[in-house]
């Protein structure tokens, strides 16, 4: 297929990209919100304090597999097309979750538990480390020349609006389950809300156009040396963004076990996370569009890295819903205009005829490497320091990492390129 013969894609397949991609981060994220009564059901102990890092370490687990599940399937859908590999890692992510969630407790099968536990987390990493490249590509190819930033935006805001419906599930779930029964089967159904609509996102992604033009790009693009400067810089940004982002997702827990408040408290600050992380997800798109992708990310991030330790250390001392609420809505929204410049900035980078490998397997790497350990090292390191600011000084330390990235990339946006150039490769 040649570019002429690309077909267009129209708003409801566009949707159905970002709903299929929210679908999945749902199930993978219910996870982290629901990680005190996962670790107290599957995983050995003798203390609450000791299931629940076994907890957090399988799910850090799932960040395993993500670079393979990145490389394998980003290469598939370079060659074959970005609709199959999305069709794939849907139903892969699919069997995960329903695996998952009805994994006998500990207490029927014993060592079985955490084992199987593990296995179903790997898969559900493999699927997700394939997703994300594929679903990125397909979005910037499929917009407009000026309307990129705000397509991925789409993949972002997505990806967070799957957290406010994972916290009103979390939220609806605490509030009329005992203890007892949420750790029984209350995070059983809120995963099972994933599972039953794996038929029919896979049945709209069917549905989709085809966005890769075979031979695009085969013969021009940037050198060897210029590829491997993009994908360092876009390592650490990406690796940034992704210790604030599941950082600001861990306060689900942090407000439990560190702060003791109730779990209702708790699933309403994910709530107020998901609905401004996915508003300013797309305010975020539309300044970048509008005045370029590196303005609007480098002050995000600098923002966050000047917020994070007086907002932890607000909740810290004050501990009450106010502060715990408006603390965690302000970072974020610095996460949320953070994350969508900057990945159309790294994505617009990469050359077309790589781009959904190049993208997930950078992507999956820094996750593997400082998103899976993000949430196990903080806790470890609020267990062993006592300080329970502990937290914020390894997500500033990362967001100041994530800045250089920013500086090492090239503006793609309207003002460098114009708003009606071709998505073509830098020289």
């Amino acid at each position: 297929m040649d570019a002429a013969k690309r077909p267009a894609l129209n708003k409801k397949q566009i949707g159905a990209v970002a709903a299929g991609n929210a679908l999945e981060f749902y199930d993978f994220l219910t996870y982290s919100f629901f990680a005190v009564q996962i670790g107290q059901a599957l995983f050995p102990g003798q203390s609450d304090e000791t299931k629940l890092l076994f907890s957090l370490a399988t799910f850090g687990v799932g960040f395993v597999t993500r670079p393979l599940g990145g490389f394998i399937i980003g290469r598939f859908a370079d060659r074959r097309g970005r609709k199959p590999a999305m069709i794939l890692t849907f139903s892969l992510m699919g069997a995960a979750i329903v695996g998952l969630s009805l994994t006998p407790s500990y207490g029927l099968i014993g060592m079985a538990a955490p084992i199987l536990a593990v296995l179903f987390r790997m898969l559900q990493g493999f699927a997700l480390g394939g997703e994300v490249g594929p679903n990125t590509a397909f979005l910037v190819e499929a917009a407009p020349p000026n309307r990129r930033a705000f397509y991925v935006s789409l993949q972002f805001a997505t990806q967070n609006f799957s957290i406010l419906v994972a916290g009103s599930v979390g939220l609806l779930l605490s509030s009329t389950l005992s203890p007892a029964a949420l750790v029984d089967w209350g995070w059983r159904a809120a995963f099972m809300v994933g599972a039953l609509i794996v038929p029919f996102t896979i049945m709209i992604r069917r549905t989709l156009g085809e966005t890769l033009v075979h031979g695009e790009q085969a013969a021009d693009g940037p050198r060897v040396k210029r590829i491997s400067l993009i994908a360092a810089a876009g390592m650490l940004l990406l690796a940034g963004a992704t210790i604030g982002t599941y950082t600001v997702n861990y306060i689900t827990t942090f407000a439990q076990h560190v702060l003791r408040m109730d779990a209702t408290t708790a699933f309403g600050a994910t709530m107020v996370m998901g609905v401004t992380m996915t508003s300013f997800n797309l305010v975020s798109g539309w300044l970048a569009d509008r005045y370029g992708r590196r303005p609007v990310a480098l002050t995000a991030w600098l923002l966050l890295f000047l917020a994070g330790i007086p907002a932890f250390l607000l909740m810290s001392q004050y501990r009450n819903a106010v502060t715990l609420l408006s603390m965690t809505a302000l970072l974020a929204l610095l996460m949320g205009l953070l994350t969508p410049a900057s990945v159309t900035l790294f994505t617009e980078a990469l050359p077309a005829r790589i781009r959904a490998g190049a993208l997930g397997t950078v992507y999956a790497v820094s996750i593997a490497i400082f998103g899976g350990s993000a949430q196990f090292l903080e806790q470890l390191l609020t267990d062993k320091t006592g300080s329970p600011i502990a937290p914020a000084f390894y997500m500033t330390a990362a967001i100041g990492i994530g800045v250089i990235g920013i500086f090492m990339l090239e503006e793609t946006g309207r003002k460098a390129r114009g708003a009606g150039a071709p998505l073509l490769a830098p020289a």
